[in-house]
């Protein structure tokens, strides 16, 4: 069935390979999770159309089976009454309904395999969808941090910028944003923002003393 070719396709698919080479790997899960669901949605259709052929397949099976016994009944009826012509006529029709009721019990046989195929099809494609909607919340929960992180990083980035500009207006804007994102990188961020206070203390004190001894000179 094309139908279920579809669906092994869907199942086969490594979610890991396939977001390693998108472009876009959101919108890729998201269009993959867009065809499962469609392919859900057909394959659930067929599991209800093989269990209602399969019920309809079982009842004439049973009309069969009760047919051919009923036909041995009367055949056994006519010869407790000397008619061998009406229990040959009876078994002849129950020779019928036998083998009615083998081709019916073969042609359920099938029905009951292929409704076993479609529904364990029908049960792995939800684990799947399942699996590929989780994946695809991981993702966005990922991108959303780095969004956050990135917002933050640059909301940042001005304010370590003028701390260094307070060191001489030489200082190239490049260079000081550089500088700005090895600070915030750096494993001990406390003790380097601590550095730098030290050494603008240092240059304040030193500013006071060049002046008072200035005035005292």
């Amino acid at each position: 069935m094309a139908l279920l070719e579809r669906v092994t396709t869907l199942l086969r698919a490594n979610l890991n390979d396939l977001i390693d080479r998108a472009q876009d790997p959101e919108k890729m899960l998201k269009q993959l999770i867009l065809d499962m669901e469609n392919q859900l949605l057909q394959v659930k259709t067929q599991v209800a159309i093989a269990m209602a052929d399969q019920h309809v397949l079982e009842k004439k099976r049973e009309a069969h089976q009760q047919q051919a016994q009923d036909w041995n009944k009367k055949a056994a009826l006519a010869v407790s009454r000397d008619r061998d012509d009406m229990a040959r006529q009876a078994l002849s029709r129950s020779l019928t309904e036998t083998r009615s009721l083998n081709a019916f019990t073969q042609q359920l046989d099938d029905q009951r395999a292929q409704t076993e195929t479609l529904r364990a099809s029908y049960l792995k494609l939800q684990q799947k969808l399942a699996e590929t909607r989780n994946r695809c919340e991981v993702l966005r929960a990922m991108s959303r941090r780095a969004h956050v992180v990135g917002r933050a990083q640059r909301a940042t980035t001005p304010l370590s910028s003028g701390a260094l500009e307070r060191y001489g207006e030489h200082v190239q804007q490049q260079a000081a944003a550089n500088h700005a994102r090895t600070v915030l990188d750096s494993p001990d961020l406390s003790e380097t923002f601590a550095e730098m206070e030290r050494e603008e203390q240092v240059n304040l004190l030193l500013d006071q003393l060049k002046s008072q001894l200035a005035l005292n000179a």
